[in-house]
């Protein structure tokens, strides 16, 4: 820890610093860097990623560097080569800019750079970086700043000023659009129309090659000399996808140009389409050019701070400001990626880098819906949204597989997709072929991790028209499906599901894996729930779903299938068997991979047929299932079952660090706890510099402020009850935080000794079994 900071280093140079401006309070916002480390290029551009849940720019500099990954994608915009996975594909690159002085290239590998700082402001979202660099006489102050709008979803402003420190100098500019991009050497995009509008407007036309969706980026400059605007037309220069605009300009020693660049992006598919993407794009721009950068990002900031921090509260008060900055990184990047209409979801790594190609998974519903739900649910509700048009594509996944139902795909694109995981991975240590991914194929218990996430949304909202609408709908297709799956296993007198991937994934032909079953279990159990209760209460809904699925013929199928289905029990030893044959699997020492920085360390010595029958988990599958259900074990069970896994998972996932570190909460080992909470905190914004290369991990900075709220704060639904029982780690003094529980807003602040609950209006909650009422504005205080 240095000056209060949360700081890393590598062992030569200081790579990363989260560093503040003036204040405290403004530090907890800010993450950035002292010195330019090209090696590492990507883990600073993911990093740095700026977005609006439309448009969304990896934080590469504007002037070029070898190692540099410049990607730019508007969400829902999939494209898809034969015999290769959909991916969202890299748009022609709008951040570029080359600058000459006095004919030398702007490069910070030459000459000498001093004073530089480059940092994100996570408030809003724009990026500054200052520095000084001098090559030869010509010395000079170079301050860039950019953001992508959160007030007009299609905008990106960037701006630098260049200030000639020595002598006059003559400044050459060139900025446009580069579409020679690609995803990792794939091509998505055509040669297509490219010009220049009323000698102002630069504009690249182009369209996605197989999946026709159309592209318009227009870019629009003005220059300033001081506070004087300058009229000067540029020298178009074209080449094969590119367009740019040259500027040249002398500037005296003192004098300040400013280059502003206005950029924005339409796409063919996108609902608030007008005209064309042509016309629209232009349009916009005429208008959006005649303002100024500072009233442009005012209008951004305004909207990140009334639609979305004033509905997102978590203040921490620590020994250092780590935890802060950590949880406020997590919710700016959950939101900068949460789509911004209903027919879109949030990959992997959102837009922030190629990583898993833009593809949705059960991270979704699993760790990333209860931070949208539990502050602002109209993100939930639109993700919701989304696995409903899916049930198109997860029909017709169900029907080629020879089931019933709806079958979500492990990889979710396109709303109407069946499936858009890859089949082949890496190289197989052994056979040097590469790896079948049969995640796809076997990896099923996302079907019933959709259902969950819309079932704990309708709970946590209180929504009950989603419900009605499409939500009863998604969660009996779910249902529907998993009674045609489970098998019946006469020997046993029971059904079971065999041949499946469950959540440690190092397993790939697994039966009866505990958190599939349970997880299908409380699905086709809620499924003749939803069932009874409309057919009781709401028969008009009961009447719409009954023509798609003969609700009657369903319900007895679900509770007779629900009822028969093996569960895994524990054991004499108080252990749940994580699947049928896991127990009897060869324990090995893991904790030189649980040490690793290398993401899937352990494919150095095994492949995945070794794996399969080794006692190694990749990450928390019983331990989340311990979590999910956690009213069906008792504490002492958890415990037990704690001890037995966790030193058997060498988190290989992002995925694995925030739900152990809620349990170890949970049960008691509080410095597990912080142990597991910081390592999570660190995937991203840790040293490990491979670790975000191709993007961020979503699920991961969910976890971030899941371990926080769920974990420390001890909010849980349990029952379809609020449960809040917290336990701050001993370095915090306080924690406070914010959620939304049924259209109420509730305030919590915690210390070692007390906690306070308020509310705008009239709920409940339960403390260590005690039922609590709070009125509207009444505080609730209870001692710890």
């Amino acid at each position: 820890m240095v000056n209060n900071h949360y700081m890393f280093k590598q062992i030569k140079e200081m790579v990363i610093m989260l560093f503040g401006i003036a204040t405290k309070k403004d530090d907890d916002w800010w993450i950035g860097v002292t010195a330019l480390d090209t090696p590492h290029l990507s883990k600073y551009e993911s990093l740095m990623f700026q977005g609006n849940g439309y448009l969304g720019i990896r934080g590469s500099l504007e002037e070029p560097y070898l190692n540099e990954k410049r990607d730019m994608f508007v969400l829902g915009t999939f494209d898809k080569f034969e015999n290769e996975a959909t991916e969202l594909p890299n748009l022609p690159d709008i951040v570029n800019m080359e600058i000459q002085v006095n004919g030398k290239l702007l490069s910070l590998n030459h000459g000498e750079t001093t004073d530089y700082q480059r940092g994100l402001n996570l408030r809003n979202g724009e990026i500054v970086r200052t520095f000084n660099w001098q090559s030869g006489k010509d010395k000079l102050h170079f301050e860039f700043r950019r953001f992508v709008s959160m007030a007009n979803c299609h905008l990106f402003v960037s701006e630098v000023k260049i200030t000639p420190l020595l002598e006059n100098t003559r400044l050459q500019i060139k900025s446009g659009i580069d579409g020679q991009q690609t995803n990792s050497g794939t091509q998505h995009f055509i040669e297509a129309n490219k010009r220049l509008f009323n000698a102002r407007f630069v504009q690249m036309q182009t369209r996605t090659q197989n999946s026709l969706v159309k592209f318009a980026l227009t870019e629009y400059h003005r220059l300033f000399l001081n506070t004087t605007e300058l009229t000067l037309n540029p020298r178009l220069q074209l080449e094969r996808r590119q367009i740019f605009a040259n500027y040249s300009i002398e500037v005296e020693k003192g004098q300040c140009l400013t280059f502003v660049k206005y950029a924005n992006v339409f796409a063919s598919n996108d609902k608030d389409l007008q005209v064309n993407v042509s016309k629209d794009c232009l349009k916009q721009l005429e208008h959006v050019g005649r303002e100024d950068y500072q009233k442009l990002l005012a209008d951004s900031t305004r909207v990140w701070s009334e639609k979305i921090w004033h509905d997102s509260f978590v203040e921490i008060s620590s020994h250092n400001n780590k935890p802060q900055i950590a949880v406020n990184y997590a919710r700016y990047q959950l939101f900068a990626n949460a789509p911004c209409d209903y027919s879109k979801n949030i990959g992997a790594k959102g837009m922030t880098g190629e990583g898993y190609k833009g593809h949705a998974f059960w991270d979704t519903e699993i760790f990333m819906m209860p931070f949208f739900m539990l502050n602002i649910p109209s993100y939930a509700h639109n993700l919701l949204i989304y696995r409903y048009l899916n049930l198109i594509g997860a029909r017709r996944k169900a029907r080629e597989g020879g089931y019933h139902g709806a079958q979500y795909p492990w990889e979710a694109a396109m709303p109407e997709d069946a499936e858009s995981a890859p089949l082949w991975g890496s190289a197989d240590i052994i056979t040097g072929e590469p790896m079948k991914i049969l995640s796809g194929e076997t990896e099923i218990h996302v079907t019933s991790d959709v259902a969950f996430g819309v079932y704990q949304y309708i709970k946590n909202t209180g929504d009950y028209e989603f419900a009605r609408r499409m939500g009863y709908e998604i969660i009996l297709q779910c249902a529907k499906f998993w009674a045609s799956r489970v098998t019946w296993n006469a020997e046993i007198n029971q059904f079971e599901i065999i041949d499946v991937i469950g959540p440690d994934e190092y397993k790939e032909h697994a039966s009866n894996n505990a958190f599939t079953n349970y997880m299908v279990h409380w699905c086709m159990k809620k499924g003749a729930e939803i069932i009874t209760d409309l057919r009781q209460n709401d028969l008009m809904t009961y009447d719409k779903l009954d023509q798609k699925m003969d609700l009657s013929k369903l319900v007895k199928e679900l509770i007779q299938k629900a009822a028969k289905l093996y569960l895994p029990q524990p054991n004499n030893d108080d252990i749940i068997a994580q699947d049928d044959n896991y127990l009897s699997y060869q324990k090995i020492n893991v904790n030189k991979y649980r040490t690793s920085d290398n993401v899937s360390e352990i494919f150095r010595d095994f492949d995945l047929k070794q794996l399969d029958k080794l006692q190694v988990t990749k990450q928390a599958d019983v331990m989340l299932l311990l979590l999910l259900f956690e009213d069906k074990f008792s504490k002492d069970v958890i415990k037990k079952n704690w001890d037995y896994y966790e030193p058997k998972t060498i988190h290989d996932s992002s995925l694995s660090f925030s739900t152990h570190a809620i349990l170890a909460n949970d049960i008691g080992l509080y410095n597990k706890a912080f142990e597991y909470f910081e390592k999570n905190c660190q995937i991203d914004l840790g040293t490990n510099m491979n670790s975000s290369v191709k993007g961020i991990h979503m699920a991961g900075l969910a976890g971030t402020w899941k371990v926080v709220i769920e974990g420390f704060g001890g909010v849980r639904t349990v029952k379809g009850q609020l449960h809040i029982q917290p336990h701050i780690p001993s370095t915090w003094n306080s924690l406070k935080y914010s959620i939304v529980w049924q259209g109420s807003k509730i305030d919590v602040s915690v210390t070692h000794k007390c906690f306070s609950v308020t509310s705008d209006g009239k709920i409940k909650f339960v403390y260590h079994g005690h039922v609590y009422n709070v009125e509207p504005e009444e505080r609730i205080l209870i001692g710890i």
